[in-house]
């Protein structure tokens, strides 16, 4: 009897250490799974065609990397993503060096030169516990822009030859299109003018967003708008050069979480040459295709993409 009770004891043990073995081994098992990938990244952006598509494009390059990725974009509103990024909710997304500077940092001088802007947010957001990676060319600030056909017949390049030409007693007369904010913000109109030392002969304040139709229809010479619209490409207009460098500087740069870095820190060797290609021209054109074209903004992402050998 005693013998039978010690066998079974003995039988009992060696199933058990079967199964720790066997647990151990599923668990190794998995592990070496997780680890074919590199690790999980949530990647967010704003709602808009831009925003939009500079997410897809992260998402697209960290999974062709290896990256396990979460799609977060489409978030409503700058200081919702902003939010979503400083809680952890997201680890990374797209951002404007001026409104960085301005709108989360407080700051109310705006500053106009590229470099000067992301050497100062990227120090200050350091604190935060974010990082903003190299930027891109694409200058997403206001403009002026002219109908290309009337800017080439004007020789107005930039917004200096505009002035020249206004300032002409027997000029053409120039209205310009704006929406009220702009109208009468010191970097907007205002400044405009005080900068360039001339005035538009009649403003014509209306809702944004207008003011492109209004000047590719011809009912206005000039108006205000964004740099890297798709509606540029799309009516034809022509961004003049803001020769003066007066408007704040608005570059594009991925912002990433300190501790999502340190883990993966070749996420900026990744991105870094992406940002690189993309300059106004390029982020216009891609906007174009979202906006007027109607492709998914993850479709241009990808074209884009495997078009510049940036994925397989």
């Amino acid at each position: 009897m005693k013998k039978s009770k010690i066998l079974v004891l003995v039988i009992s043990v060696f199933l058990l250490v079967g199964l720790v073995a066997g647990c151990s081994g599923q668990e190794a098992s998995q592990s070496d799974q997780e680890g074919d990938t590199k690790g999980t990244v949530t990647v967010g952006s704003k709602e808009f065609t831009e925003q939009l598509v500079l997410g897809q494009m992260t998402l697209l390059a960290l999974e062709d990397a290896g990256y396990e990725v979460v799609d977060n974009t489409g978030l409503q509103g700058s200081n919702v993503v902003r939010g979503a990024l400083e809680s952890g909710e997201i680890d990374m997304y797209w951002e404007y060096t001026g409104t960085g500077w301005i709108s989360y940092l407080q700051n109310d001088e705006p500053l106009t030169d590229p470099q000067e802007c992301f050497d100062a947010v990227k120090a200050a957001d350091a604190e935060n516990g974010l990082v903003w990676l190299d930027y891109a060319p694409l200058n997403n600030t206001y403009t002026v822009m002219m109908q290309q056909e009337k800017a080439d017949a004007l020789a107005i390049k930039s917004i200096s030859d505009l002035a020249d030409y206004s300032n002409q007693a027997d000029h053409e007369e120039i209205v310009f299109a704006t929406d009220h904010e702009f109208s009468i913000r010191d970097d907007g109109l205002v400044g405009v003018y005080e900068k360039y030392g001339f005035e538009f002969d009649e403003v014509a304040t209306m809702d944004p967003g207008i003011t492109y139709d209004a000047l590719k229809n011809g009912e206005v010479q000039a108006a205000m708008g964004f740099a890297t619209d798709g509606r540029i490409k799309s009516f034809n207009l022509v961004n003049l050069e803001d020769d003066k460098q007066f408007f704040p500087v608005y570059n594009a740069a991925p912002v990433i979480r300190q501790d999502t870095l340190d883990q993966s820190p070749e996420i900026a060797d990744i991105l870094a040459p992406i940002a690189e290609k993309l300059d106004d021209a390029t982020m216009s054109n891609l906007n174009y295709l979202v906006d007027s074209e109607h492709k998914e903004p993850r479709e241009v992402a990808e074209t884009w993409l495997k078009d510049n050998g940036f994925i397989k």
